[in-house]
């Protein structure tokens, strides 16, 4: 049995298992692909302390070497299921099943995509996710930001102070988001809103050059060039697996506060699968330092009844 079992070996499931190493707890970190989740597919991060500029490759091999230096087990696996019980906590894999005193879900999160044509051929090639990861990027650009709620409308102000133009696409006439960040955004000289429109597909060569999108009243169609395409239309957290157990927010993710505790003792949540303010690869590596500790605090805790 191991103290515990982290799910998921993103920079929150990393750092949970480093911090947990250091504390003296064995640790078994179970993935089903390579280490790094979202983080390892970024071309380059740029916004990590201590790394002026590093390949999100890069960033995740570090983490899992520092993570198995301490004596951190990785196993590469799927996860069927999960028995919550406490103290004795049995996580169901393609390969042997693993019991531990308590369990780190760090399972993250993944972006609503678009669906459009080109979306996945252009993603980390002008095709973004994230506005504060990658807009220094397109530093002097034109680009576009598609979606209407808040996140669009904060990534289209972030961008405009960096980038010559940024065109705000969205498929209604109104934003959902507060009503003061779209005041900003309109009173913004070098944002074009394109409103009733969807992207119709993501053009290019090599990299992004243009969106195609569609008025959804008048079917009448256009290309806009631009350099990067910013998709903010919300994320999908991996909550398929404990989404019967584990208590959700109405927004369907885990309800965890900053101590990351659930609902279930001895089970804790880290990084995007978590409700939070900040989506970030750093503030991903604060959940796990807090999620090791609390597990140890947790254990410590039942030793002493």
């Amino acid at each position: 049995m191991y103290d515990v079992a982290i799910l998921g070996s993103g920079p929150a499931g990393m750092t949970a298992a480093i911090y947990a190493c250091r504390a003296g707890l064995s640790t078994v970190v179970v993935e089903r692909m390579m280490p790094g989740g979202q983080m390892g597919e970024t071309p380059e991060i740029d916004n990590f302390p201590g790394f002026e500029s590093v390949s999100g490759f890069e960033l995740s091999a570090k983490m899992a070497s520092q993570a198995k230096k301490l004596g951190a087990e990785i196993k590469t696996c799927t996860v069927n299921g999960i028995d919550f019980r406490e103290l004795s906590n049995t996580v169901k894999t393609s390969g042997e099943d693993i019991v531990a005193k308590t369990v780190i879900l760090a399972l993250g999160a993944s972006h609503r995509a678009l669906g459009a044509p080109g979306e996945e051929k252009y993603r980390g090639l002008g095709v973004s996710y994230c506005a504060t990861c990658d807009g220094n990027f397109f530093r002097g650009r034109e680009v576009c930001v598609v979606g209407g709620g808040n996140t669009a409308l904060e990534d289209a102000l972030y961008l405009a102070k960096i980038c010559t133009k940024v065109y705000l696409i969205h498929r209604r006439d109104a934003f959902r988001g507060f009503e003061t960040l779209a005041k900003q955004v309109s009173e913004t000289e070098n944002v074009e809103l394109v409103l009733d429109s969807v992207v119709e597909s993501i053009n290019g060569d090599e990299r992004v050059s243009s969106v195609t999108v569609k008025n959804v009243k008048t079917d009448e169609k256009k290309e806009i060039p631009v350099s990067g395409c910013f998709i903010a239309i919300g994320s999908v957290p991996n909550t398929d697996l404990v989404k019967e157990t584990v208590k959700l927010t109405s927004s369907g993710y885990i309800d965890a506060k900053e101590d990351t505790v659930t609902n279930l003792p001895g089970v804790f949540a880290a990084g995007d699968i978590r409700e939070k303010v900040s989506y970030q690869i750093v503030t991903a590596c604060a959940d796990g330092a807090v999620a090791a500790h609390m597990a140890g605090v947790y254990i410590a805790e039942a030793e002493r009844k």
